[in-house]
């Protein structure tokens, strides 16, 4: 359910890299008090993202607090889709960049030979690493945030059946009707995992989108109880939106956390990788879902959005 990607070829995965790093912005400021006070020389770095909103966001994160306390930042955001920016940062064309748990693990690991994904998000970040390992590459800490398929109902629907979590669902699910894309009924992440993992049956079904604006519109003309979005969708705060709580783990470990080049922690004291953790330690889902809406419902520009979050929680001044 994940969002689609593309394949590309490895050499048009390059120069499409190549071409999108030569026209890109850079932060190359050295603020903060730690910074002026402080006599180590910083490593340059170059962080990289996919093309949409919240990957550039978290970018954002990762670039502001590192050039608060002394690295030179260059953004090469917006570069394509993961078969772009995985082999630029592989190859050493991007310092580091933001990434799912589960999706990067499948994504490198296709047939599962070295570990597969599982819905524990320390397990599949342990397997994530084994096969990071031989690229030289590093998963550092996991936020709680994630972006993976959930279940939302509206505020009303969720006060009057008193909804918090998915289990709560199962009394109830047969007065109601799911809706999502087509192919849910028989998905083990949609609703057969449901079904088999919850003990959830509901009414009905109504064949929708993936998470899209055909099953936000459902929602709130009542035409659908329940409905599978991304936990990390804009609308589930624009529309205030109660985004269930999965609690038997039934979706697998899609958990943000930076990825990073060995080289580049090797270049630096630590204090990179203490940085881009306490933004980890942070970043809610809640927290996560708000400045997602802020710049894809709102309009608001992602640095701003960034900084004024970085600032709230303490780490930049």
């Amino acid at each position: 359910m994940k969002r689609g990607r593309t394949l590309f070829a490895a050499l048009v995965a390059i120069a499409v890299v190549a071409s999108a790093c030569g026209g890109a912005g850079s932060g190359g400021s050295t603020g903060g008090a730690a910074a002026t006070a402080s006599p180590v020389t910083r490593p340059d770095v170059i962080v990289g993202s996919t093309n949409f909103y919240e990957q550039i966001t978290l970018g954002e994160l990762y670039s502001q607090i590192l050039e608060a306390n002394g690295y030179k930042v260059t953004r090469r955001f917006n570069l394509g889709n993961r078969e772009i920016v995985e082999p630029a940062l592989e190859s050493g064309q991007i310092d580091l960049d933001a990434e799912y748990l589960a999706t990067l693990l499948a994504f490198l690991d296709k047939d599962g030979k070295i570990a597969k994904p599982t819905t524990d998000p320390k397990e599949t970040q342990t397997g994530l690493q084994k096969v990071l390992d031989p690229k030289a590459l590093t998963v550092l800490d996991y936020a709680q945030a994630t972006d993976q398929n959930g279940f939302v109902v509206t505020k009303d629907t969720a006060t009057s059946k008193n909804l918090k979590k998915l289990s709560d669902l199962v009394p109830v699910a047969p007065t109601m009707v799911l809706g999502g894309p087509p192919e849910c009924p028989t998905r083990p992440f949609c609703a057969l995992g449901l079904k088999n993992v919850y003990g959830i049956t509901f009414k009905d079904f109504k064949p929708l989108d993936s998470g899209g604006p055909l099953t936000i519109t459902a929602l709130e003309g009542k035409q659908i109880d329940v409905g599978l979005l991304f936990t990390s969708d804009p609308s589930i705060v624009a529309k205030n939106f109660v985004l269930l709580d999965d609690d038997k783990h039934l979706q697998l470990a899609d958990n943000i956390a930076p990825v990073v080049r060995n080289a580049l922690l090797q270049k630096d004291d630590g204090t990179l990788k203490r940085l881009l953790n306490s933004i980890s330690a942070k970043l809610s889902q809640a927290e996560l879902n708000d400045m997602n809406k802020q710049v894809a419902v709102d309009k608001a520009d992602s640095k701003v959005v960034a900084a004024a979050w970085l600032k709230k929680q303490g780490l930049i001044k």
